[in-house]
């Protein structure tokens, strides 16, 4: 199998060249040339398989140029015991008939980026070696939160690498801040942007894309590459959890195999959902895929007119990571529904960098609703949800679930649809925990500890280790920066001259 750019300007690659580079020459996304089918017999041969068996089948038909035992490595080392603290990795939980949640964070940084940031290491450093790359491959990630500190741990004293974390100084919540701040290694560097997500992943796209800033990296030994989702390396690990749910049901019998489920995600960068996608393209019978958005509803509006358009208020909201305007994966979705045309994605996304919006054309508008659904919903829906759900479900919601669990719900009545629903579960909620104490004790303010045992005495539940040993860690990274500054800042961080 061989990756394309989106965008058609750059030469085919295979998948560990184009795990090594991140994004293409010509700034488009890597997308492979055909997505593979599943065996019309997969629910039977797969369902008995333990999730790294189901990892290994799915991620062995887009990694064409790995072995199996480099494969197999790559897998256990990224799922295992010490890393995550459930034995089925992504444990599907029944909260009611016909809607299961999917607990994605059980790694360890308590949030759904660790099921591919565990693999996506030891995928770059065979790639590496497969490319012969002698230079040391710097990591440049925007985070909205939760990939910051799941590609810090990931990439944490990797030999031949080094990471470069930039988010927004006041759009994470204080425990995502706190893990990245703490972060330990000889080989991670974190800064604070002043501004919002959206500046934070501009400003590296822009680095990515300045051929001078890279002449001056690969005169230091130096090669960029990515850990957020434009990286293919990181968005195959996450088609893997959605059949492994699907198998799981069947195995269940919570449906038969054959039946058609909904899949509801919430996002705000479209990856998460764009594996679902992919899945649902492998064979994984889908009937509707529910985009789930918070007050930055700039994907509702997409998915509801054709129109994108990123020109309107910012808005910070109790579910951060979704705090996004720019959705870079929706430019892969544009490549599957236009038939890989190359010349309409180039164009919409010029008019995206130029105008701040673009409209697809009718037959690309008209496609989109046969898959898809959208709605968002606001804080104080978010808070009811996690409070209503608890008092019914006795189910403890953080509020990116929460924004999915209401849209679910808004979905149902308006449609009447009660096909059988997986909600894709993307961090703990003690990760977010003074949004759910909020919502749960009526607590506005207070210290973010204190608020979380709170919330641990009340629910019963245990504050994962992960979290609860923030408090006292060492504040390791104080650097601050513009959006305009940051190469600059970069270039401070990795200790090079001007």
């Amino acid at each position: 199998m061989y990756y394309q750019s989106s965008r058609g300007q750059s030469t085919a690659v295979k998948a560990a060249e184009a795990i090594v580079m991140g994004i293409a020459p010509d700034g488009g996304l890597f997308v492979p040339d055909f997505i593979p089918r599943l065996k019309n017999d997969f629910m039977t041969a797969m369902s008995q398989m333990t999730y790294q068996q189901r990892a290994e089948a799915i991620l062995t038909l887009y990694l064409t140029d790995f072995t199996a035992d480099e494969i197999d490595a790559c897998v256990n080392k990224a799922y295992n015991k010490e890393k995550f603290d459930h034995s089925s990795i992504a444990p599907l939980v029944k909260v009611e008939e016909g809607f299961f949640s999917l607990e994605l964070w059980h790694g360890p940084t308590s949030a759904f980026k660790d099921m591919a940031l565990q693999l996506l290491p030891h995928l770059m450093t065979i790639s590496a070696a497969k490319n012969q790359e002698k230079r040391e491959i710097v990591i440049l990630v925007a985070t909205s939160g939760d990939t910051g500190k799941a590609a810090l741990a990931g990439f944490q004293d990797v030999p031949g690498t080094r990471i470069v974390v930039f988010y927004p100084q006041d759009g994470v919540s204080k425990v995502q801040q706190r893990q990245m701040t703490t972060q330990e290694g000889n080989n991670v560097y974190v800064a604070a942007v002043i501004g919002n997500f959206d500046d934070a992943q501009s400003g590296v796209k822009k680095i990515f894309a300045d051929p001078a800033f890279n002449e001056r990296l690969n005169d230091h030994n130096m090669k960029l590459s990515s850990a957020n989702s434009i990286n293919w390396g990181r968005l195959v690990p996450q088609i893997v959890y959605y059949v492994s749910a699907y198998l799981d049901l069947v195995a269940g019998k919570h449906i038969n195999a054959g039946d058609k489920i909904n899949i509801v995600v919430p996002t705000g960068n479209f990856g998460n959902i764009l594996a679902a996608y992919y899945a649902s393209m492998m064979g994984v019978p889908v009937h509707k895929l529910i985009c789930a958005s918070n007050a930055n509803n700039v994907l509702t509006d997409f998915i509801q007119t054709g129109t994108y358009d990123r020109n309107r208020q910012f808005a910070k909201t109790i579910s951060p990571s979704m705090d996004i305007l720019i959705s870079s994966n929706l430019e892969r979705l544009l490549y599957e529904m236009t038939g890989h045309d190359h010349e309409r994605i180039c164009q919409w996304m010029k008019d995206l960098q130029q105008q701040g919006k673009y409209d697809v054309d009718e037959e690309t508008r008209l496609k989109i609703p046969d898959k898809f659904w959208a709605g968002y919903c606001s804080d104080d829906e978010t808070r009811a949800t996690i409070k209503s759900v608890w008092e019914q479900k006795q189910y403890l919601l953080d509020p990116h679930t929460a924004v999915a669990v209401n849209v679910w719900d808004k979905y149902r009545q308006t449609t009447g649809d009660n096909t059988v629903t997986v909600i894709a579960s993307t961090a703990s909620p003690f990760k977010f925990g003074q949004s759910v104490a909020e919502a749960l004790l009526d607590i506005a303010d207070g210290d973010e500890f204190e608020l979380l045992q709170k919330l641990a005495d009340l629910t019963g539940k245990d504050i994962p280790a992960a979290i609860e040993e923030l408090k006292t860690k060492e504040i390791r990274h104080k650097t601050e920066c513009s959006g305009d500054n940051m190469p600059e800042t970069l270039m401070s961080l990795l200790q090079l001259p001007d």
